[in-house]
């Protein structure tokens, strides 16, 4: 079983940078893309960012492009979302997720593995 596991959020201010990770621990990581969403309190869980078995695409939402940068390392079983220019919008709880295939989804009905979610909040 793939167990996936965030870390990194916590309270910043306008315009100020975090970065997330997520630890991935199960067999067959590398061959896995991922992906992160965000979820706040009474909306749905919105697609942030993807990134293929390899790195060698990443996809992002408009609402985070030119902002967040998606990353992996293989080596270390992990996955990184940078997010700089922090905006209050940007308050969400940021999920990790896995997929049974190498190549990016925007949907998260086509991820299989998820995180518990970490907290990001953006003060005014």
């Amino acid at each position: 079983q793939v167990q996936l596991v965030e870390s990194g959020g916590g309270l910043v201010q306008t315009g100020d940078s975090l970065r997330l990770s997520c630890l991935a621990s199960g067999r067959a990581f590398s061959s896995r893309a991922m992906g992160w969403f965000r979820q706040r309190p009474g909306k749905e869980r919105e697609f942030v960012a993807a990134i293929t078995w390899n790195g060698g695409s990443t996809a992002y939402a408009d609402s985070v492009k030119g902002r967040f940068v998606i990353s992996r390392d293989n080596g270390k079983n992990t996955v990184y979302l940078q997010m700089n220019s922090l905006k209050p919008e940007d308050t969400a709880a940021y999920y990790c997720a896995g997929r049974s295939g190498k190549y990016n989804s925007f949907y998260s009905d086509d991820y299989d593995y998820w995180g518990q979610g970490t907290q990001v909040t953006v003060s005014s």
